[in-house]
């Protein structure tokens, strides 16, 4: 998932060699912070959070096949 959310924010940004995704493990759910150029936190999020939404439904399909709860947080 981790590689997944990678790859879709380095398609969308202008700088993606400072794309960072770390991911912080819990019981049942697990963080994937999100960490981009501050130039491209618009593109990552999209007008009115539509970009941040898809990517979170997108991660949510390929979290609930693995039977585990994901979550994806964009720092600023």
């Amino acid at each position: 998932m981790k590689d997944l959310i990678k790859y879709i924010a380095e398609s969308l940004v202008d700088n993606p060699e400072q794309v960072t995704v770390k991911v912080v493990e819990g019981n049942q759910t697990s963080v994937l912070e999100l960490k981009v150029a501050e130039e491209d936190l618009g593109k990552v999020i999209g007008k009115q959070g539509r970009t941040a939404r898809a990517m979170r439904t997108i991660l949510s399909a390929a979290s609930a096949k693995i039977k585990k709860r994901a979550v994806l947080e964009i720092i600023e």
